[in-house]
């Protein structure tokens, strides 16, 4: 076909396809256009690292073999870590833990039994072993004798719940309770107040009545160790229905279960305790004022008691036992001074020996101390001049007793220099009054 217009001339052979040529024209200009994509793209730079990304070493260079077996990325991508992070692969055990987070079976185990595992018969609990009561008391004995020197109920009851199941707290009520009877007055208000303080949260009301009715079905025994066993356990129960941790009740409802004569001794003795008069109140006090809570005119009352007791009975142990239950060793020169005015005011050779004595002995059994002994024989030096107003003789009666003490051997130099000695007023003797005539003339 020919048009008339210009020189434009288009020839159609009928035997060529042209939608097959323009296909072929199209696929060429795509394969030239990703050709210079190709041609554009910067290689890729590779950068290998060491698995552990934590450990930077500059100067060392990793030998070949160290890299046969390890199962970082090769492909130049990732951050060169383990695949899977070390769980992946053959032969490996997988992650660290993984057996813990997965309930797998074995089948290679002999002991493995699908049927059994698959059914629902096989149960697991945790077994916990029973202890003994011989056991459990001696995990509480030192926890309870560490609360005795630091009194920290909260570090007890922690140390408590750490090693002492919740179906063995009555033996723990039971044994801190036997333990306290062995000891001081204090210790076992300390005792009332671990109780106080455990119970609701450590202890039930369970625990304690059961405790107390061990105690009360032992108390036979305790009376070999403790003859005074029945009032101090009634002491104990008197002053668990005080701080609410038992309920009065308990007192009647035991009465009926035995009628041995210590058992129904100590329950009357609680009885008794609560039936007083403002009794609840008064049980704060039920194991006394102890140590330094009590005022200082009580303390020196009951050192001078104690001082007396002593002359009349020359009992050196009865002393020391009594002087140990005040609990005021920084009190301890009151009863130096009370010994030396009482020996200054008995004026006696007999009670000045038996004194000397006393103070020997609690020195050699540091009783009280050097610096306490020091202390006391100078607030007497430093008061003798009062002292004197009401004994006359009271200097010549120190000089003979601290001469006695130090040759008994427990008075230092240091004591002995500072003794006063009382200024002698000169009197005119005979031999000067021809002076005095003289010289008035």
């Amino acid at each position: 076909m020919a048009s008339g217009r210009g020189d434009l001339k288009i020839e159609v052979d009928n035997d060529i396809d042209i939608d097959k040529v323009v296909d072929e024209e199209l696929s060429a200009k795509e394969n030239a256009t990703a050709g210079d994509n190709l041609t554009k793209r910067k290689p890729k730079k590779v950068h290998r690292q060491n698995s552990k990304e934590n450990v930077v070493s500059s100067n060392f260079i990793q030998g070949p073999r160290s890299w046969k077996n390890s199962r970082r990325s090769r492909n130049g991508y990732g951050r060169g870590l383990p695949k899977k992070g070390g769980a992946g692969g053959k032969g490996v055990w997988g992650l660290p833990g993984s057996e813990l987070l997965e309930t797998y079976e074995d089948v290679n185990d002999p002991n493995f039994d699908s049927e059994n595992m698959n059914n629902g018969d096989v149960e697991l609990k945790a077994i916990i072993p029973d202890v003994s009561n011989e056991e459990i008391k001696k995990k509480i004995e030192p926890i309870i004798l560490e609360y005795f020197e630091n009194g920290d109920t909260h570090e007890a009851s922690i140390s408590i719940e750490d090693c002492i199941t919740l179906n063995h707290r009555d033996v723990l009520v039971e044994q801190v309770i036997e333990i306290a009877l062995d000891h001081k007055p204090s210790h076992r208000e300390m005792t009332s107040v671990l109780i106080s303080d455990l119970f609701g949260h450590v202890i039930t009301e369970y625990d304690i009545t059961k405790a107390f009715e061990n105690l009360l079905s032992n108390l036979n025994d305790l009376i070999l160790d403790v003859p005074d066993a029945p009032t101090v356990l009634g002491n104990f129960i008197a002053r668990a229905v005080a701080d609410d941790c038992i309920p009065p009740k308990f007192i009647t409802a035991t009465k009926e279960k035995s009628d041995n004569k210590d058992f129904q001794e100590a329950l009357i003795h609680a009885d008794t305790l609560l039936s007083m008069k403002h009794g609840l109140v008064r049980l704060d006090n039920v194991w006394g004022v102890g140590g330094a809570l009590r005022p200082v005119k009580a303390l020196s009352r009951q050192m001078a008691l104690l001082l007396q007791e002593f002359v009349s009975s020359s009992d050196l142990e009865e002393a020391g036992r009594c002087l140990r239950l005040l609990e005021v060793p920084h009190f301890h020169h009151e009863l130096v001074y009370e010994a030396i005015v009482m020996a200054l005011e008995a004026n006696n050779a007999a009670k000045e020996e038996a004194l000397c004595n006393l103070l020997k002995s609690l020195a050699t059994a540091v009783l009280v101390t050097p610096d306490q002994m020091e202390r006391g024989f100078l607030r007497v030096f430093d008061d003798l001049p009062d002292i004197s107003m009401d004994v006359p003789l009271a200097y010549i009666i120190l000089d003979r007793f601290v001469d006695r003490c130090h040759k008994a051997g427990f008075l230092t130099e240091q004591i002995i220099q500072k003794l006063p000695s009382r200024g002698r007023k000169r009197f005119v003797s005979e031999g000067d009054q021809q002076f005095i005539k003289n010289f008035k003339h």
